[in-house]
């Protein structure tokens, strides 16, 4: 499949979110979808020897009714991750895109991403994985990687979804806010959304020329965007403006100039995500 919206489920409550968001962007981007489910180490067979110090003849019984189970193990975790592919393969179907394939794939999630993204226009996961447990380990923690890693932009799905209207754009006049500006307005995805783009912290004229440069960028490309200066710190300010007033999705460059890089590769990244209860398109 080329020109794609990649989409990676894994069973949990945040996947059929992910898939209605691959729908939803996927009618505006005018692309399909390629579903990927990820069989990563913590689904693979334990292979622990636990025979300790039993005789010869029983130790090697043993050791082949374990290996047995772990076969059988591993056709499960297979069969399973099959379902929820297939699951996820209607629901997007359903939602009326017709070309969506999907792949079961086995090691790192990142690997999987570096081997399929070369076509994509856009990288899509949820905020939490399978299980409270597994939540900062599995995709809490390779989100950060994610992005790292990703060339394409990648939208990071809220727990359930909500049609998409009003945007709120966080600019700090960085390259890389300057790029999730430039991406708008080349891309179909916020084409008639109400779109706000915003900066936090103080009105100075340097920040109000920024602002009024990724307005006119965005104008000129048909989205009427308003501009504002919020007061306050971005891990808190954002969050706040969003739910005060109803946005539907954050997008913010994935790397910064000012406080707000501390806040999208630092330690707070996952937790700044997590707490914002919309979808966060982020633009290297």
């Amino acid at each position: 499949m080329t020109d794609k919206i990649i989409a990676f489920v894994d069973g949990s409550i945040y996947s059929a979110s992910v898939c209605e968001h691959a729908a939803w962007a996927a009618e505006r981007l005018g692309c399909g979808v390629e579903i990927l489910h990820v069989l990563g180490r913590r689904d693979a067979p334990q292979s622990a020897d636990l025979s300790g110090q039993i005789k010869l003849g029983a130790r090697s019984a043993l050791m082949s009714e374990l290996a047995s189970l772990d076969e059988q193990r591993a056709k499960l975790v297979a069969h399973r991750g099959r379902a929820i592919l297939e699951d996820a393969q209607e629901m997007v179907r359903h939602a009326g895109v017709e070309d969506v394939s999907i792949q079961l794939r086995n090691g790192d999630l990142i690997e999987s991403l570096t081997e399929r993204e070369g076509d994509a226009r856009l990288i899509l996961i949820g905020k939490r994985g399978e299980a409270a447990d597994f939540a900062i380990d599995h995709l809490g923690s390779n989100m950060e990687r994610i992005v790292r890693t990703a060339s394409r932009p990648v939208l990071v799905a809220s727990r359930a979804f909500k049609p998409i209207q009003k945007v709120l754009v966080a600019y700090d006049g960085g390259t890389s806010a300057m790029k999730a500006v430039d991406h708008l307005a080349r891309s179909p995805l916020c084409a008639g959304l109400d779109v706000t783009v915003v900066t936090v912290g103080s009105a100075t004229p340097a920040v109000e020329k920024g602002l009024a440069n990724a307005a006119a960028l965005l104008r000129a490309a048909g989205i009427e965007a308003q501009t504002r200066v919020q007061p306050g710190q971005p891990e808190t300010a954002l969050g706040k403006l969003v739910d005060d007033e109803g946005f539907d999705m954050l997008v913010m460059g994935a790397y910064g100039h000012s406080r707000i890089r501390n806040l999208i590769i630092g330690s707070t990244s996952t937790a700044m995500v997590r707490s914002c209860k919309v979808p966060v398109l982020m633009i290297r």
